[in-house]
């Protein structure tokens, strides 16, 4: 074992090797566990034993709940933006310090996967040729590669669920017969099938299912509505709660990972045009609240953005924000929830000036137990 050099304001002091030598190993993991993530990553290179604790079950236990209990992060958070014509790298905007930095993921997965959804510090991809997806954590650069459950899938929607327990996959497959659910849970490594939705639903395949309190929510197109999916029991049911008149389109979004709140984007109007667009949650009483209306001025500019096309609007949540993303404009339109403010993010620098479509955003936010 290499000698521990630490560091304080005034001196610098090198530990004797022999103490160490001669620690119980249960006293070197406990010593261990008091070092914040970044101390211990930055250990890694100084003995193979602290490099290993790292993918130890019960290291990796102990100071996860350790370090649960601090309020902030020991990494940045990002929001990520995936462009096929850029498909070897990824544009990282960083929530904390307002900028831009570019990565090359480089885990062995060919060009044929594509990035497809995020959650909980984890991405899915998907291989249409295969077909096949892969669940993957950038920060530790580990994966897992999973069959699709039949050969013959015609994927119409698709969504990426984290829970403190695994994740799951939710697939919507329809074919000229019939309309198929698959659910693949990552604690049984395994999928089962229900029955789809009757109904069509949403015809953007850039809007994905909103996980909130054990379903997954979807909304169908005009006349609107909302339904959920129960992923334990693979049940539909239609959502009672009565949705705002006059809706030009919706997209739903749900905070703290589908453990807080439900909130509802959607424009108002009439013959598709929106006059307005605002903000609502759903109360504990099943009732939709507006919480806030766009600015008029950047209402203007997100319709402009969008050319009345609302299929290619997609949200979801970032770090206590509400992201509105469309497919055919790089800026993100985002609102901060304790701020109650409206914002844009502006366009990539990174990105060249051709690329005119094809946006797709992420929320990254980087989690080293967050297991595949």
């Amino acid at each position: 074992m290499k000698d521990i050099t630490t560091f304080t304001s005034t001196t610098t002091t090198t530990m004797d090797p022999r103490i160490w030598s001669k620690l119980p190993p249960d006293v070197v993991e406990h010593i261990l566990l008091l070092l914040p993530l970044k101390t211990l990553l930055n250990l890694r290179p100084t003995c193979k034993a602290f490099s290993s604790l790292l993918f130890s079950p019960s290291f990796v236990s102990k100071h996860s709940s350790s370090s649960s209990s601090s309020s902030s992060s020991p990494f940045s958070s990002f929001l990520l933006l995936s462009h096929p014509q850029c498909p070897l790298h990824l544009r990282l905007y960083d929530s904390n310090l307002s900028s831009w930095r570019t990565i090359s993921p480089s885990l062995p997965f060919s060009s044929s996967f594509s990035l497809v959804s995020s959650s909980g510090g984890l991405f899915c991809l998907f291989n249409p040729s295969s077909p096949s997806f892969l669940v993957c954590n950038l920060f530790v650069k580990s994966f897992r590669r999973i069959e699709s459950p039949t050969h013959s899938l015609h994927l119409t929607h698709l969504t990426f669920v984290t829970t403190p327990f695994g994740y799951n996959l939710l697939l919507l497959s329809s074919k000229s017969t019939s309309n198929t659910a698959f659910v693949y849970n990552s604690n049984d490594l395994s999928w089962r099938r229900f029955k789809g939705f009757d109904a069509i639903l949403s015809d953007s395949c850039h809007q994905q299912g909103t996980f909130f309190h054990g379903g997954v929510y979807f909304t169908t197109p005009e006349p609107f509505s909302v339904v959920r999916f129960d992923l334990e029991s693979g049940k539909w049911e239609r959502h009672v709660a009565e949705l705002p008149q006059q809706l030009t389109f919706v997209s739903l979004v749900s905070d703290d990972d589908g453990e807080g709140k439900l909130y509802l984007v959607g424009g108002v109007g009439t013959d598709g045009i929106s006059r307005n667009i605002k903000l609502w949650e759903l109360t504990g009483e099943g009732v939709w609240v507006e919480v806030v209306s766009l600015p008029e001025i950047m209402r203007r500019k997100f319709v402009s953005v969008c050319y009345h096309n609302y299929e290619h609007v997609y949200c979801f949540w970032h770090e206590g924000m509400i992201c509105v993303c469309c497919y055919m404009w790089p800026e993100i339109l985002h609102y901060s929830v304790s701020k109650r403010s409206w914002d844009w993010l502006p366009r990539c620098p990174y990105l060249p000036l051709k690329c005119t479509t094809a946006f797709k955003w992420f929320s990254f936010v980087p989690k080293l137990y967050a297991s595949v």
